[in-house]
């Protein structure tokens, strides 16, 4: 589904931890670390399109979180001309995304990256909120930026502003021009990690 902009109905997904950690995952056969998200179907709305892809791509089921953030209206992020495939009958351009902040209220045990034929990631960690800014591809740089700034208050409101500090973004790298300091018992930035099919962690 292409709108007629030629961008792709898209949801974002960020999943804390209660501590503030936000889920960080590496893309099955690429270098790439990034949020879980994927397009939308004809038939479904964002919320449905949430839960089915929070499924898909960590395992987790609608009880194992809360939504307590949404961004409002579309953010959208153009996609680098290499990536345009221009084959198709209906060319997309880039993503439009609505952006979900969900609280983790599972286990670790119950992220699973290896429920489906065709797994999106292959290996997970925990970060720092405000981490992905400087690490996600460039090209999505801005959507992210814009996505968690809206979502910040609201996971503040759950871990408090030591673990998701008041930033600037600067606004010609998309990035926090400052961070927490890292190092206060939670892991440090990679936090905790799974590879694809781990069960538990510790």
């Amino acid at each position: 589904m292409i709108d007629p902009d030629g961008y792709r109905p898209n949801v974002g997904i960020v999943l804390m931890h209660p501590d503030g950690r936000v889920f960080w995952a590496r893309r099955v056969r690429h270098d790439g670390w990034q949020f879980p998200q994927g397009g939308m179907n004809t038939d479904e709305t964002p919320l449905e399109a949430m839960y089915r892809e929070l499924n898909e791509e960590t395992g987790l089921q609608p009880g194992h979180v809360a939504v307590l953030g949404v961004t409002p209206g579309w953010l959208r992020y153009r996609l680098p001309q290499r990536a345009i495939r221009r084959s198709d009958r209906l060319v997309c351009i880039g993503q439009k995304q609505v952006w979900f902040l969900l609280q983790f209220t599972g286990d670790d045990g119950d992220l699973r990256l290896d429920l489906t034929e065709k797994p999106e990631f292959d290996h997970w960690r925990w970060v720092d909120f405000w981490y992905p800014l400087d690490h996600v591809v460039t090209f999505k740089r801005g959507v992210y930026a814009n996505a968690l700034r809206h979502l910040a208050p609201f996971a503040r409101q759950v871990a408090g502003p030591q673990a998701v500090p008041f930033v600037k973004i600067d606004p010609q790298r998309h990035g926090p021009r400052r961070q927490r300091p890292r190092g206060r018992g939670r892991g440090g930035p990679d936090g905790v990690s799974g590879k694809l099919g781990d069960r538990g962690h510790s």
